[in-house]
């Protein structure tokens, strides 16, 4: 049976009428609002008054939540139920968060032990790395880390690091970068400025067969070869760690047993940095930051395990979401960091959420008659402002908006003077983030005026944002922030009864690749293709002229 026949849906459905044309003006002309529409936790506050919903709304979506079965959901995913059902496994991310000590049984294992292994041998790597103890095929230390990977396995990774190297960077850290685009110019770009000696590849890989990562590695290779003189199978011993749940597949590449990490089909690949994947975090950020970052998540964990779901973050973060979507009709989300270290967020929460919920069929394998997923963009909010708020403001279309910011920066610059400055423009930054959101809510009532702007000046306001604030970015606020959006999916999921763990919609595109790769190789084949895909391949092959 479609939710739509729920009579928590239903309710919603005739509340939707009543609030149709009720303008957030109205709703804050009753104090309180802020008391009654926020809340906090794991270091976080959740401000959400400016979402264009009554006391009443609130309480019919918690009807909603409970009548679909949230609150058991919750206990499906933390306790290491087979949430991910066309996989037919557990959704274990959690689990890669928990603090050392107890234990967590799957099916009779115990998956912390495991988890507490990698993180071990991850620490080894770490400080053989960055005490300078690593050499390459020609014995100089390793100095520069390249991480290929992609989706999951570059996100993450690159995500944290750029969020948090400002201030959280180790003793003797060494330089870490990404390549992820399967046509090689990030390493076309990269590696002219490397030492080839001096450098160290993660090869990040959950199936050790994505051809974008494998691309990239080959373009290593033979980099490194022509740069150090070395034998291939040298190099793959000296300037190769792997990382991936295919310790057979490492080996059979040429990747030292004891240069591999590893993780599990458990752990899906956009949930992947809080395992062996955040390998480039732990090397530039050190591995208590990093064991400082899964202990963010885990409080989040908690508070998303134990709390009531009237003050539950993940849940009540998730519910405004389907409101937007299902309710009022908003399919667009704009993710808007008023923080420039934030600046790679946006992209990450487009993996996370978009290949998470994107899905049109049902855990009962019907096809969904109801909005899913919202289309999931963002930049920098201080860059927004100069390109696309403008279509917030004035546009044709309804966007909610998630504003998000720290209350302090820049603590940790010695000179007084110079962190004087930085700090007012940071106040500046966060009176522009207050002032967006209290201006796409109120529209032209922003300002009170007794004359009547032109058309062309107007601001229909209505718009509605939530905004998250914590006290600093730090490793413990990253990993809630980062957890906060995760348990939001997951509860959004289980109301659509959607998987929110597999992502069958990216395979058919691989395949589809790899034959149009094997006909421009080869240059047979083509005849078989569509009219269009035939004739763009010979245009590349050059049997019609020039493009």
């Amino acid at each position: 049976m479609s939710i739509r026949q729920n009579k928590a849906w239903k309710a919603l459905e005739s509340h939707r009428e009543t609030m149709r044309d009720v303008h957030l003006t109205t709703l804050f002309e009753q104090d309180g609002r802020f008391d009654a529409f926020s809340r906090q936790a794991a270091g976080l506050t959740l401000d959400f008054s400016k979402q264009r919903i009554r006391r009443e709304t609130l309480d019919m979506l918690l009807d909603l939540a409970r009548e679909t079965g949230v609150e058991e959901a919750v206990e499906r995913l933390l306790s290491g139920r087979r949430v991910n059902l066309t996989e037919d496994r557990p959704a274990l991310h959690t689990a890669l968060r928990l603090p050392q000590g107890g234990e967590f049984h799957v099916e009779g294992e115990d998956v912390q032990a495991d988890v507490h292994e990698s993180l071990d041998r991850m620490q080894q790597m770490v400080e053989k790395l960055q005490s300078g103890q690593w050499r390459g095929a020609n014995g100089r230390a390793i100095k520069q880390v390249i991480n290929l990977g992609v989706g999951g396995s570059d996100l993450g990774p690159l995500m944290v690091v750029k969020a948090l190297e400002d201030a959280f960077v180790a003793p003797n850290a060494l330089e870490v970068h990404f390549a992820s685009t399967i046509d090689g110019s990030q390493l076309a770009e990269l590696l002219p400025t490397l030492e080839a000696d001096e450098t160290l590849f993660i090869y990040s890989s959950k199936s050790f067969g994505t051809i974008d990562t494998s691309a990239n590695a080959d373009t290593a290779l033979a980099w490194l070869a022509e740069q150090t003189g070395s034998d291939i199978e040298r190099i793959k011993r000296h300037h190769f760690i792997g990382v991936s749940t295919k310790p057979e597949k490492m080996t059979e590449w040429g990747i030292a047993p004891d240069h591999q990490l590893l993780f599990w089909d458990w752990v899906g690949g956009r949930y992947s940095f809080w395992s062996a994947i955040g390998l480039p975090i732990a090397i530039r950020l050190g591995m208590d930051n990093f064991r400082r970052l899964l202990a963010g998540g885990h409080a989040m964990d908690e508070h998303f395990a134990s709390a009531p779901l009237e003050d539950n973050l993940p849940v009540l973060f998730g519910l405004l979401g389907i409101w937007n979507t299902n309710f009022l009709d908003i399919q667009s989300l704009a993710v808007l960091p008023y923080d420039g270290r934030l600046k790679h967020l946006p992209g990450y929460l487009q993996q996370l959420e978009m290949e998470s919920n994107g899905k049109s069929s049902t855990n009962d394998g019907e096809k969904v008659d109801y909005n899913t997923c919202p289309i999931l963009w963002g930049e920098i909010g201080p860059n927004g402002q100069h390109a696309f708020y403008q279509l917030l403001h004035q546009g044709t279309r309804s966007v909610a908006c998630d504003f998000i910011a720290p209350i302090k920066r820049y603590d940790h610059i010695d000179s007084a003077p110079v962190r004087e400055s930085l700090e007012r423009q940071h106040r500046l930054s966060l009176a522009n983030c207050f002032a967006q959101s209290r201006v796409l809510m109120l529209g032209d009532d922003a300002i009170k005026s007794n004359e009547t702007p032109p058309a062309h000046k107007r601001y229909a306001g209505n718009q509605p944002s939530s905004t998250i604030l914590f006290e600093t970015l730090s490793p413990e606020s990253l990993g809630a922030l980062i957890a906060l959006y995760e348990h939001k999916v997951y509860v959004q999921g289980a109301i659509w009864n959607i998987d929110s763990f597999d992502q069958w919609g990216v395979e058919l595109g691989k395949k589809i690749a790899n034959e149009a790769a094997d006909i421009l190789e080869t240059g047979q084949g083509a005849d078989q293709l569509d009219d269009s895909s035939r004739h763009l391949i010979e245009t590349v092959l050059g049997k019609r002229g020039n493009a």
